[in-house]
């Protein structure tokens, strides 16, 4: 048995084996929670130990709306939204832009936000909008999209934004929750921002943090990392730390090009979270120079729930497991989602659901 192998099943038998007081750990990113369900991580735990989903997946946290704006916009005989997949199905106060799409709204799927440039340049007379949604891992590619947009002359794009910021929902789960004993630390974000991004916050709310990576060895490390910090911490009276589990990608400082790239074009504000409520300060708006490049980002983003017995607020802020939903599984799937959760593929429910998790 080589080094790692052996520390790989240490790693496991300690997990399996832990009975003192019960942890919660919430992981703060989409891929993290698809990726703990497809390998089954939450399996290897000991029932004291506990892995909970957090708002990390941007289409279940963009308020209902965002989305009935879209569909405004979709209604406009020369406006095209352009968006990713997910998005699509995401239910807005009445419907979604899958369900308007069949009555006449111009709605385009693409994969990158760069593919907007060639269907610009195809129809100039038509105005196209993309749907920006996500958190700082994406921010930069729209900083590029909007440099590409100027050096091209391109005035038929615009944006609505719908862009979050990390450490203001984690600062105000804080704040809000009691049952959150340290967080599995977003990957794709620290990538960009740096690990010492969380270090205000583990200071703040003395709860240790552990970025990890999205392979099943990465994770694993990871999650037994985090678990034995609250134990050392809770044992030894250590002091909580950010701890980096994703070296080969992630730095301290992040990658500082890409921040410059955004905060020459976006600005923080206040934003809304589904399920949750506007967050002050914890996402990114186009700076008034460019805003000729914004769809009506600034007007009212409420949030409403399509069916008031839907659970997904509960669910994106820790207080409640997918299956604690009354129409989780049943009248709420995939093909009929009732909730953001249960639409994208790295939203809880779906994952519970694709997964048959239970914890």
């Amino acid at each position: 048995m080589t080094d790692i192998s052996h520390k790989i099943t240490q790693i496991k038998e300690w997990l399996a084996a832990y009975d003192g007081p019960d942890i919660s750990i919430m992981e703060v990113c989409g891929s993290h929670t698809a990726a703990i369900s497809k390998y089954g991580i939450s399996g290897l735990l000991s029932e004291k130990l506990h892995l909970i989903s957090g708002p990390g997946c941007p289409v279940c946290v963009t308020p209902t709306g965002y989305i009935d704006r879209l569909i405004e916009l979709s209604m406009e005989s020369d406006t095209t939204i352009v968006t990713f997949g997910d998005l699509i199905r995401v239910p807005g106060r009445k419907n979604s832009l899958a369900e308007v799409k069949g009555e006449g709204a111009r709605v385009e799927m693409v994969y990158s936000p760069m593919d907007i440039l060639s269907l610009a340049k195809a129809n100039p007379k038509n105005q196209y909008v993309f749907a920006a949604v996500g958190f700082e891992t994406t921010t930069p590619v729209y900083a590029m999209l909007l440099e590409q947009l100027i050096s091209e002359h391109i005035t038929n794009v615009k944006l609505l934004t719908a862009l979050k910021t990390m450490p203001e929902v984690i600062g105000w789960l804080c704040e809000h929750t009691e049952e959150i004993d340290g967080f599995l630390a977003p990957g794709h974000v620290a990538a960009v921002t740096g690990s010492d991004l969380f270090i205000p916050l583990c200071e703040k709310y003395r709860v240790p943090f552990c970025v990890a990576g999205f392979s099943a060895e990465e994770l694993l490390l990871a999650v037994y990392g985090i678990f034995k910090a609250v134990v050392d911490d809770r044992e030894k009276g250590l002091k909580p730390e950010v701890k980096n589990y994703y070296p080969s990608v992630v730095t301290a400082r992040g990658n500082e090009t890409a921040a410059g790239l955004v905060n020459r074009y976006f600005e923080s504000c206040d934003a809304v979270w589904r399920g949750i409520g506007t967050i002050s300060g914890s996402g990114r708006k186009l700076r008034k120079e460019f805003e000729q490049f914004d769809a009506g980002s600034d007007l009212p983003m409420e949030d409403h729930k399509k069916n008031q017995a839907c659970r997904c607020d509960q669910i994106l802020m820790g207080k409640a497991l997918p299956g604690d939903c009354p129409l989780f599984g049943t009248v709420c799937t995939p093909m009929n989602p009732q909730g953001a959760c249960m639409v994208s593929e790295e939203g809880s429910c779906h994952q519970y659901l694709m997964y048959h998790r239970t914890r």
